[in-house]
């Protein structure tokens, strides 16, 4: 079907009929295998962005597709709040094997931002109690709830009022976030790498505060690891790097091996009644089979210390390239990385896609970098001399 369709009838269809929220690069993606992706004319992408930190475990990866057709030809949906379902006791059986051992308890959903949403809710439903302290910087995603924790303004202020009784306090601040804890406060939340803003890691100090602190005051820490889980930052879950252990857990993007699937993992105790929440596809066996497949990848090909090893000499020889032209500063965790601009960077992003490389942008001056766990030293040489090449 594709081929029946010129690249320019694509993008004149998308641009008249879709909604007009996003800014899309004038390419035709048709097709992905492992770290590679081709646009309709047949040129070939080294993918160092996989949809946002989607594909880590690369494109058709093939024991996700296997298990997606064979979920397929079997049982396409199966209602989580009406009946149970093999694909999805698989699914789960095997999310608990890696996740933190004291969480007990897992709602399935479809997205990341769905993820918080039912994360806030489960907060505040357990505690009674309607304070929620997200980091500034932070972003948690653009459904009202999740964007009431988001903090950057340009997100947030035209579809204000939202949700009330959400403060933000300075990342990496413990006296700021101890000061900001009331009576009222239900939770913390925040990512541990925050990827949206210009990838910035927490400090292990910091974190052990946070967890120590939430603790202290009785109140529910929520790691969104929607961005950093399932190896992508070396670990299994990037909490691992810091030794502490959420209440609440949010996970995604990575997590189906590209198909739409989302997880608030739980303390035993923190419990909703029933109906006080929902999800029509949440659960549903095809999204279920594939994440169990991508989990099982990911742990018989050794991804997560592959993504260690990788990810540690990307960041050094990025670390080589501070003061070459308009770089400040590389940084990152694993295959997380970010390289910090004195000027936007936008148009070296486009110079990366002039040479057959995709990257993303975090924030209006970092080149992010998310490519598959599998990406191989070579491939990493190839995006280090071409940034080489256009900052030259």
């Amino acid at each position: 079907m594709h081929t029946l369709i010129t690249a320019r009838s694509i993008l004149e269809i998308e641009d008249r009929h879709t909604s007009g929220v996003y800014s899309k690069k004038p390419i035709v993606l048709v097709r992905g295998q492992g770290t590679r992706v081709w646009d309709i004319e047949g040129r070939e992408y080294l993918d160092c962005a996989t949809g946002m930190g989607v594909a880590l475990v690369g494109h058709t990866n093939e024991y996700v597709v296997r298990a997606v057709t064979e979920q397929a030809q079997r049982l396409l949906t199966c209602p989580d709040g009406h009946f149970y379902n093999d694909a999805r006791a698989s699914l789960i059986e095997k999310l608990f094997e890696v996740a933190p051992k004291n969480l007990k308890r897992v709602f399935l959903c479809n997205t990341g931002t769905e993820t918080v949403e039912g994360a806030i809710k489960f907060a505040r439903g357990f505690t009674k109690k309607p304070g929620i302290i997200a980091m500034m910087r932070g972003f948690h995603g653009r459904t009202l709830g999740a964007l009431s924790a988001t903090w950057n303004p340009k997100y947030r202020e035209p579809f204000e009022p939202l949700v009330p009784k959400f403060s933000f306090v300075p990342y990496g601040d413990i006296t700021k976030l101890e000061s900001a804890i009331t009576e009222e406060t239900a939770a913390v939340l925040l990512e541990l790498v925050q990827g949206e803003s210009g990838v910035h890691v927490a400090s292990v100090k910091y974190i052990e505060a946070v967890r120590e602190l939430c603790s202290q005051k009785n109140v529910l820490l929520i790691l969104d690891e929607i961005q950093t889980g399932f190896g992508r930052t070396g670990r299994f879950f990037a909490c691992e790097h810091f030794q502490i252990e959420p209440d609440i857990l949010c996970l995604s993007k990575a997590m189906g091996g590209g198909v739409p699937i989302g997880a608030v993992l739980l303390r035993e105790d923190i419990t909703l009644d029933k109906a006080e929440h929902g999800s029509t596809f949440g659960g549903n066996p095809l999204a279920c089979a594939a994440a169990r497949a991508a989990i099982e990848y990911i742990q018989e090909k050794n991804l997560v210390s592959q993504a260690r090893e990788s990810g540690a000499y990307f960041l050094s020889e990025l670390k080589d390239l501070e003061g070459l032209g308009p770089v400040r500063e590389a940084r990152g965790l694993g295959l997380m990385l970010g390289l910090e601009l004195k000027e936007k960077s936008a148009t070296y992003l486009t110079k990366l896609v002039e040479h057959g490389i995709l990257a993303l942008q975090a924030g209006p001056t970092v080149m992010r970098f998310l490519p598959p766990l599998e990406i191989t030293k070579s491939e990493i040489d190839r995006v280090l001399e071409t940034l080489r090449e256009i900052f030259g």
